[in-house]
């Protein structure tokens, strides 16, 4: 293994150093435009070998089909190229909720376990950078799960929590790369199907967004950074923060030294303006040290050649981008990392994430729980793709990563609560659905909701169907529903009536099935509300 030196790399070497390859899962008819499978893993290989490529993203999902492919990675790298991936919500055998389950425990202690067992699993892996902690601050609605993925809302505890997170990945042995820069706030649009614009001036980020960069910044937490695509008109009307010089240099004012990382440049948020071959020298030449492509690797490099061939990239800016790669290289080759294995308390700890994240909110003279021996209508909803059977079990549940499992659900809730019964219902129900809730909910004491959220990329804000909040409104109005247990982001409950027990969870199947625990008296809720959210 051997570190490169900037004045021995070519042309060539130095334009491929800027960008992060993409070795991603290739979707169905998606060919055209990510290359396919064999050409790039080929192209990247090929960069490899020439020393000629910065980093590397592996998308963990790759690794179920091709399980060697980081390995190969490694043995043709003779230079300590940078093996990046997300690690949001954990690696492999070890996974939570999406980032609020760490959030709503509360728990420095249950953080730091966090990004220790996901910092050795991931370097055990073959990874040397993970991107996270997710420094985004939670103050409004947003999409793409964004509330989800946040620690919260208050600067401090997102600064802890976030400190505790990378601590840990630094003792398993891999960089950290917190995101998504400069952390604006809530949105209603999807970044990867549209802009999303924000008011925040210079000194709203200094005194609240940026506030848990600079403090982990200041202890050496961060080794690089993400941009995201949102554009803050009052500080930059032309361009995103991914191509902004101006909003880039507010965190290098403040002391940030690492390296800069695009956001996946093919979304549209940024792509739809800017398209796909000028964008990546824009984004090297306002200060971006990594391009992440996410579209075929061979166009990308491509496009940063012919970027520098027009002048869109200096000489200049091109070799201090190298330098910095080249000084996260060298950082990756002297990794020491504290811990080299996962112990059973450390397991144990982690395991408590999801469960411990539940929160419980109750009107004064409601008890905590239900009684397993009351005579409860359950209502769960399902995802409208799902199907249904006669008998109102789930045949098919094609949910985003297979978290929200109404079979199961159903299968606990009959477990726990025998004299009870279950109905599952679609998001959108239908017309019969509807009545046949109404009609059940008048045969039993009383009607506990199952609802759920999760906005996957390109599918828009988190949101309760209407014809849900409808139902739940008229059976608020019948004095029916006691209970509500809602998992995912909590913002979309806002729009529903005042319901006198109020259970909440993460985007786990762990999460669920401690909610459910919670509902029976069986476990303790004990996490915290880390949004501003108003409930009726």
């Amino acid at each position: 293994m051997k570190e490169l030196k900037l004045e021995e790399l070519t042309l060539r070497q130095k334009i491929g150093m800027v960008m992060a390859a993409s070795l991603i899962p290739v979707p169905e008819g998606g060919e055209e435009r990510y290359g396919t499978k064999e050409d790039n893993f080929e192209f990247v290989m090929e960069m490899i070998r020439e020393k000629a490529l910065g980093a590397v993203w592996v998308v963990p999902r790759l690794l179920e089909t091709k399980p060697d492919i980081i390995d190969k990675i490694k043995e043709a790298a003779d230079y300590p190229i940078l093996i990046i991936t997300d690690a949001e919500a954990g690696l492999g055998d070890y996974t939570i909720g999406r980032h609020n389950a760490i959030g709503t425990t509360g728990s420095e202690e249950l953080a730091y376990t966090f990004g220790k067992v996901t910092g050795v699993n991931a370097a055990k892996m073959g990874y040397n950078v993970v991107c996270n902690p997710v420094l985004d601050m939670a103050h409004s609605w947003v999409s793409c799960g964004g509330n989800s993925r946040c620690l919260g809302s208050d600067k401090y505890k997102v600064a802890s929590l976030g400190a505790e997170i990378a601590k840990g990945f630094h003792d398993g042995g891999v960089l950290t790369v917190a995101k998504h820069y400069p952390s604006p706030g809530g949105t209603q649009m999807d970044g990867h199907m549209a802009p999303s614009l924000y008011e925040n001036t210079k000194e709203d980020l200094i005194n609240y967004n940026l506030f848990p960069y600079t403090e982990l910044i200041k202890q050496g937490l961060i080794d690089g950074i993400m941009s995201g695509h949102s554009r803050l008109i009052n500080i930059d009307p032309k361009y995103p923060a991914t191509l902004s010089k101006e909003i880039k240099g507010i965190i290098r004012d403040l002391g940030f030294e690492g390296f800069f990382i695009t956001d996946a440049l093919d979304m549209m948020s940024i792509r739809a303006e800017f398209g796909d071959t000028d964008v990546t020298g824009l984004c090297v030449e306002s200060g971006i040290e990594l391009i992440l492509p996410w579209l075929s690797s061979r166009k990308a490099y491509n496009d940063l050649y012919a970027c520098y061939e027009k002048g869109i990239i200096s000489e200049e800016r091109l070799d201090q981008a190298v330098k910095t790669v080249l000084e996260a290289q060298h950082k990756v080759m002297n990794i020491d990392p504290k811990y080299k294995d996962i112990t059973e308390e450390d397991i144990e700890k982690f395991n408590r994430i999801n469960r411990d994240g539940i929160f419980l909110t109750k009107d004064d003279d409601v008890a905590d729980f239900v009684s397993k021996d009351g005579k409860h209508l359950f209502v769960v909803l399902a995802k409208n793709e799902s199907e249904i059977s006669d008998d109102g079990k789930v045949t098919v549940d094609t949910f985003t990563n297979h978290w929200w499992k109404p079979d199961r659900i159903v299968e606990k809730l009959e477990k726990t609560f025998p004299n009870s019964k279950v109905r599952v219902i679609y998001q959108f129900p239908t017309a019969a659905q509807n009545m046949h809730v109404l009609a059940d909910a008048v045969e039993h004491d009383d009607v506990i909701m199952f609802t759920f959220t999760e906005a996957p990329a390109c599918t828009g804000s988190d949101h309760i169907t209407h014809r849900i909040v409808a139902l739940i409104k008229a059976m608020c109005i019948n004095g029916q529903i006691s209970t509500l247990c809602h998992f995912g982001n909590p913002y979309p409950i806002e729009e529903i009536p005042h319901i006198s027990r109020v259970i909440m969870g993460g985007i786990a199947t762990d999460s669920v099935d401690a909610g459910i625990d919670v509902l029976a008296g069986d476990y303790p809720a004990k996490g915290v509300l880390t949004y501003d959210i108003n409930l009726q």
